[in-house]
C-alpha cells in the first residue's frame, strides 16, 4: 500500500530533517510512527501526503509514485494534519460538500456517509454553523469526517487523537479498524504510546531524522511496554 525507500529531506540552510528512511505499510495494516518533537514525523507524513517535496528517495502509494503520478496517488489518499486548516467562513456541511466535490463523491453516497459519521461524532446539530465558531475538538471531528467519508486506500494522520474526547477516540479506533478490514491502510503519528501499543500492527520509531527501530508491535515491545522501549531508545532513564 505504502512503500517508502531511502527517503531524505533537507531544508534550505542544510538542516537534514529525515535521513535515508525506508518502510512499508501493507494493506489491512495500522502502522504507528512515533518519535520526539522534531524527530521528523510530520516531515515524513507531509511528504507521503504529497504536500511537501523531498530531497531523495521514492514514495509509492497503491502503485503510484507520489512525484510522477501525484494526482493518482492523492486520489486514493486522505491526510489529516496535526492542525487542520479548515475554512472558518464555511458552515460544517458546506466544508464537507466542498471536499466531496473535490474528490467527485456522488451525491447519494456523500449524504449517506456524512450522516453516518456526523451522527456518530455527535456533530450533526452543528453542521449548519460556521466552522470558525467550532471548538478545537469539533474541528478535529469535522476534519476526520472529511477524510473518512472518502473511504481512502491510505489514511495518513498526524496526532489524530489530540483534542478528541474519550468517546470520539473510541469511535475513531473502530473506524480505523473498519477501513483496514476493507483493505485500506493507516499510517499515523502519535505521542499517546498506550494507544499506539494497543492499536498498531506495526510500529516505527524515528529519532533525529533516522529510523532506529521498526517491527511488529508485539515483537518490538516484547516483555516491556512501548513507553519503556521508546525511553530506552531516546536515552532517557526511568525514575
Amino acid at each position: 500500500m505504502l512503500k517508502i525507500e531511502h527517503f531524505s529531506k533537507t531544508y534550505p540552510g542544510g538542516k537534514r530533517a529525515v535521513d535515508d528512511l525506508s518502510l512499508n505499510v501493507a494493506p489491512g495494516e495500522i502502522f504507528g510512527f512515533i518519535g520526539h518533537n522534531g524527530a521528523g514525523k510530520t516531515t515524513t507524513l507531509r511528504a507521503v501526503a504529497g504536500v511537501m517535496d523531498f530531497t531523495e528517495g521514492t514514495i509509492v502509494i497503491d502503485g503510484h509514485d507520489i512525484r510522477r503520478q501525484s494526482i493518482a496517488a492523492k486520489a486514493v489518499t486522505a491526510f489529516l494534519p496535526d492542525n487542520p486548516d479548515l475554512y472558518d467562513f464555511l458552515t460544517g456541511i458546506q466544508y464537507l460538500n466542498f471536499i466531496a466535490d473535490l474528490y467527485e463523491l456522488p451525491g447519494g453516497v456523500r449524504q449517506e456517509r456524512i450522516a453516518k459519521y456526523a451522527d456518530a461524532f455527535q456533530l450533526t446539530g452543528s453542521l449548519g454553523s460556521a466552522v470558525g465558531g467550532y471548538s478545537h475538538g469539533m474541528k478535529q471531528k469535522l476534519a476526520l469526517i472529511s477524510a473518512l467519508m472518502r473511504k481512502p486506500r491510505l489514511l495518513i494522520l498526524d496526532e489524530p487523537f489530540v483534542g478528541l474526547d474519550p468517546a470520539a477516540s473510541h469511535l475513531l479506533k473502530g473506524y480505523l479498524a473498519e477501513l483496514c478490514a476493507a483493505g485500506g491502510a493507516v499510517f499515523f503519528s502519535t505521542h499517546v504510546l498506550e494507544v499506539a501499543e494497543k492499536l498498531c500492527h506495526r510500529i516505527a520509531i524515528i529519532k533525529d531524522g533516522r529510523l532506529v527501530r521498526q517491527g511488529a508491535t508485539a515483537e518490538l515491545v516484547g516483555d516491556s511496554t512501548l513507553e519503556e522501549v521508546f525511553l530506552e531508545l531516546e536515552g532517557a532513564s526511568q525514575p
